[in-house]
């Protein structure tokens, strides 16, 4: 028996979320669990639902779909996020692999590419659509991957001197979930210690207007 994939659809432009779950729902083996208009609803809904699939649109009101991404795979990390968008541009593709989506997938796409799509991160595998495949390019070759936005928070914190249970506890997240932004701060700066990285966030202006002297 095959399994049905669950898919929550997140994007403010009804007709877009409405059109695409039409899609889906032509396909016996995917249930759309829910279409929602912002990033803090899937938030917020995030344990109820608990979608395999969450097709991300970027640009949204409050929380856009990076920053959702994030707190997403923080709470779910087993959670493929595809995201939505009408950019094809490498920055916007390698932003938004960087931030953890499992695949990027244009608008305008035909509509078969999106349940390829679909079926492909559930396979494990990242998905890019046509003419996006540069960007993976272009993301592999950059010696130091720029943070996310809750990279630099966790960044922040850390350069304070706090402990990463401090941390946790400060941003409401699991220890673990610190370990892990730690260790990928660690990779992506090319720096191997704790004083290493307060360096890095002086140098930088992290710590610039928090009063802390380092």
């Amino acid at each position: 028996m095959t399994k049905t994939t669950t898919v929550v659809i997140v994007d403010d432009h009804p007709l877009v979320a409405e059109g695409i779950e039409a899609i889906l729902e032509g396909y016996d083996d995917i249930a759309v669990l829910a279409t929602l208009s912002a990033g803090q609803q899937v938030i917020d809904r995030l344990d109820e639902l608990r979608p395999d699939v969450i097709l991300m649109d970027l640009n949204m009101p409050g929380i856009n779909g990076l920053t959702a991404t994030e707190i997403i795979l923080e709470r779910r990390p087993d959670t493929k996020i595809l995201v939505l968008s009408m950019h094809d541009s490498p920055e916007y593709i390698t932003t938004a692999l960087s931030h953890g989506a499992s695949g990027y997938v244009l608008k305008d796409v035909p509509t078969d590419q999106i349940k390829h799509a679909i079926d492909t991160v559930m396979a494990g595998e990242r998905y890019l659509c046509t003419g996006a495949e540069g960007a993976l390019t272009v993301s592999e070759s950059e010696e130091r991957a720029s943070l996310t936005t809750r990279e630099q928070t966790i960044l922040l914190q850390l350069a304070q001197g706090k402990s990463n249970k401090e941390v946790a506890l400060a941003l409401d997240i699991s220890v673990r979930t610190v370990e892990t932004h730690r260790k990928n701060i660690k990779r992506k700066l090319g720096i191997s210690s704790t004083a290493g990285l307060t360096r890095y966030a002086l140098q930088h202006g992290v710590l610039q207007g928090t009063g802390v002297n380092v």
